[in-house]
Parts: structure tokens; sequence; C-alpha cells
């Protein structure tokens, strides 16, 4: 085993390493699909899942701060990710980033990270979808076991008005199994499902918002601001900041964009510019929709609710609109699972390549050249999440998970523009550090401003994650034999 040392701990990958040149991805992602992958993967996230926790329990109406908030956060991390992304074109995302500008061990960390949010990002999403098939079912006629719909930490209340526990949830490992299976058989034919999707969920979104706003009733947005109830987190400005850095989980999806880098064509100039498209569009959308759902139901009705467009639709008076909502809503998750997927299994196929985990999870199928070992090791573990945990303990897990990768990125600019001086850049974040800085300083106190439960779970991974190293990573790295 090496020597720990100080310097061992803190190694740095080369930025020009062999990975770009030993690359056995296929580069199959041009411009337009990049787009449609990120807006697809974006849209949808948010707004169909946590919207109803964030507003009923946090923000109320202000909930629309709340999206705005978290668009101008991720508009300076997006430039900072842009910078990194034309400079460094392997697959890893943050993780490698940081592995070149802090080294090994800091890299361990975010890389660890980014596995707590894309997996556990996976699972909030697979809920949510779950709860709308419920929701589209019922509105059929169909009644299945609601137990078998949630989790044990879920309450729901019978026809009876008892209130009782949840099993497990089947329906979100359904869809975890079938679209890891559809992702195996080669990104290029899963893009092609979700180009078409996503214009289906877009139009249907715009729909939305053209015939919710004819029947917003503006009392729900009074108060705007609700008083806070003396506890940190519960409306009042520290709700607006509490929900904001909850909906960084709607947000997230324009780093997934960077993760895949070995599959794009033309990654330095085409990652940079689809980040920035992805926010903008998505910060539009997010912003009027939110808009619509507030006025559309009283944020009190929202509490819990895992399906808050479900729940929004029911007050426009138009029946066919209902259930091809709902639908479409159902068919947009996708997209969704399908980014944070990808993400995930390309995190994981990175740290393998650099030996921190076993080789097994870089293995590559010989016919479809996808990491056919990592997507089935993650089907088991986001089945397990999602079947168990309900959507408001995932969702808060999932963005500590990106904002603490966003802190180490948005750093990284600033020591890479000082240590790789004149190494190329096809993109520069204007204004110096200006913007690193305060994309920094956004990120920590989004950070601060989830709850202590949240906290503590991610404090808990970080130690697993750093036991995981120690034992494994550390000695196996392929940089540990570098003098």
């Amino acid at each position: 085993m090496p020597k720990l040392t100080p310097y061992s701990l803190f190694r740095k990958k080369p930025i020009d390493n062999d990975q770009i040149a030993d690359n056995d991805l296929a580069r199959v992602i041009g411009m337009t699909t990049l787009i449609f992958y990120g807006v697809g993967g974006i849209v949808g996230t948010g707004l169909f899942s946590i919207t109803g926790i964030a507003i009923s329990e946090h923000a109320g109406p202000a909930v629309i701060l709340s999206f705005l908030m978290g668009a101008v956060a991720c508009s300076f991390i997006g430039l900072c990710y842009s910078e990194l992304a034309s400079m460094v074109t392997v697959s890893g995302s943050s993780y490698s980033y940081t592995y070149i500008a802090f080294g090994e061990f800091i890299a361990w960390i975010v890389g660890w990270s980014l596995v707590l949010e894309y997996a556990v990002g996976a699972a909030a999403v697979a809920v949510s979808w779950s709860k709308y098939i419920l929701s589209t079912l019922n509105g059929f006629g169909i009644y299945p076991d609601v137990r078998l719909i949630s989790s044990p930490f879920e309450t729901y209340k019978l026809a009876d008005g008892s209130v009782g526990h949840g099993y497990l949830n089947l329906f979100s490992t359904f869809i975890i199994i079938l679209l890891t299976f559809v992702l195996m058989r080669g990104i290029k034919e899963s893009l092609r499902i979700n180009n078409i999707v996503v214009f289906i969920k877009i139009f249907v979104i715009l729909t939305m918002i053209g015939f919710g706003a004819f029947y917003i009733d503006f009392h729900n947005y009074h108060p705007f601001v609700i008083p806070n109830t003396g506890e940190f987190g519960h409306y009042g400005f520290s709700g607006i900041m509490q929900a904001a850095g909850m909906i960084i989980f709607a947000y997230i999806g324009f780093d997934s964009v960077s993760s895949a880098a070995q599959e794009i064509k033309n990654p330095s100039k085409n990652i940079p510019r689809a980040i920035l498209i992805i926010i903008a569009v998505c910060a539009v959308i997010y912003v009027s929709f939110a808009c619509v759902i507030v006025g559309l139901v009283y944020y009190k009705d929202l509490i819990g609710d895992a399906a808050p467009v479900a729940t929004a639709i029911n007050h426009i008076p138009f029946a066919w609109l209902q259930p091809l909502v709902k639908l479409s809503v159902i068919c947009g998750y996708v997209p969704i699972l399908f980014l944070l997927l990808i993400g995930q299994t390309r995190i994981f196929y990175t740290l393998s390549k650099d030996g921190l985990i076993p080789a097994f999870f870089s293995k590559t199928h010989p016919k479809f050249k996808t990491p056919w070992s990592s997507h089935i090791f993650f089907m088991i573990v986001i089945c397990l999440l999602s079947a168990f945990f309900p959507i408001s303990i995932l969702s808060s897990m999932c963005s500590i998970g990106a904002l603490t990768a966003f802190v180490f990125v948005c750093t990284s600019v600033i020591v890479l523009r000082r240590t790789h001086r004149n190494y190329p850049r096809k993109f520069k974040a204007p204004g110096g550090d200006i913007i690193p800085i305060i994309a920094t300083l956004t990120s920590l106190i989004l950070m601060y401003s989830l709850n202590s439960l949240t906290w503590v779970m991610l404090l808990g991974w970080l130690a697993i994650g750093i036991v995981v190293y120690f034992c494994y990573g550390f000695k196996h790295s392929k940089l540990s034999n570098f003098k």
C-alpha cells in the first residue's frame, strides 16, 4: 500500500490525461440532442414533484421568488461549469474538474456527493412518477392498494377516515428497472425516445400555462410572503430560502450535461453553449408555471403533495385536459430519469477508470458500448431508495449533494485560472473571479438554508465515503504509482 502523506491525499490528475484518448464510449450526442437532453431532464423535476412541498411547507406563494433565486444561482454556477467543460472534456463532470484543481481526496468527496445527487434524485423522481400514476388511475376509477405505492414513512387516509402507513412503493421500482434496461442498450437509442417525449412535455406544459392562466384565483397570492411561524424554514424569508435550497433539485441536470462529455461531439464547444441555453429556457418555464400553480391551488391544499400538477389541473374545468396533462407528466418523467441515470453511471464509470472503485463498474457492453455493470448496480440501489423513502427526504438529500459539488466546482475555476493560466479555454466566465465567488457563496447559503436532518444525512454519507476511500480507493488509485 502506498504511504499515506499529505501529498498522496491531494495528488492531482494531469489535465491532459489519457482518458480522453482511451475512450471506449461512443461519441453520438450532437448539439441539438444535447439541448433536448438537458431541457428534457430538467423541466419537470421540480414542477412535477417537489413544488407542492416547497409551497405548502416552506414558502407559500413566494415560492415564485424561490424559483427565481434558484435560476440566478444556477446561472452563476452554470457559467463556472461552462468554463471548466471547455477545458476538460472527459466524463465525470464535477469530480474530474476537482481532481485536477484540488487533488484526489477532494475529488473523491465531490464524486461521492454526486452519487448522492444522482441516485437519490432518480429515486425522488421515481416516487413522484408513481404518485401521478396513482392519480391518473383514480381518475379512470381504478383504485390500487395505496400501501403498495407508499413508503413506510408515509401516511395515507382511507375512505373511512382511518390513517395507515405504506409498505413499499412498487410502482417506482418498475419505472427504474424498465428505463435501466433501455439505457443499457445504448445512449443514442435512448435519446431518440427522449427527444420525442421532450416535444410532448414542453407542448403540454405550455398548454397548461395558457389554459391555467385564465382560472387563477388571485386570492391565492395573498399574503404573498406568509409570516414565519417562529421556526426556521417555515414561511417568511427563511422559508423562501429553504424552498430555494430544495428547488436546486429542480435545476439539477445542467451539470449532467458535462458528465457525458466523452459521448458528446465537439464537447469543448457544445457543452458551454448547451448549459447556458438549458438554464435560460428552464428558468422561464419554471417561473411561469409556478405562477400558475400558486394561482390555481391554495397553498395549504398542497401539504405533502408529491403530485402537485395533478392537483392543480383539477382546478381547470376542462375534463379532456386533465387526463391529457397527467399522462403527459407521466411520460415527461422519462427524460428526467434518463438524465439522472446516465449522469450517475458515468460518474461511477470515471471513478472506476481512475481506480477509486473496482474495475467492474467501468466494464462496457461489447455490443452496446454502455457501462452495463454500473447500470445494474444503481438499478438495485435506486429501487431500494424509491421503495422505502418518501420524496420529502429524498429531494433534500439530492439538493445538498448537488450543492456540495457546486461549491468545489466554482472554487475550481479560481484555482485553475492560476495553476493552468495559459491552458486553452473556448469559453471563459466574464468579470474575473467575481462570478465564481458569487456562485460559491450562493451555494453555501442555500446549503445552510436546508434543515438539520438533511445535514446529518450528508455528514453520515460523507463519513461512509471516507471509509470506502481509505479502505479501497487510496491504495488502488491509478495515481498511487506516480512518483
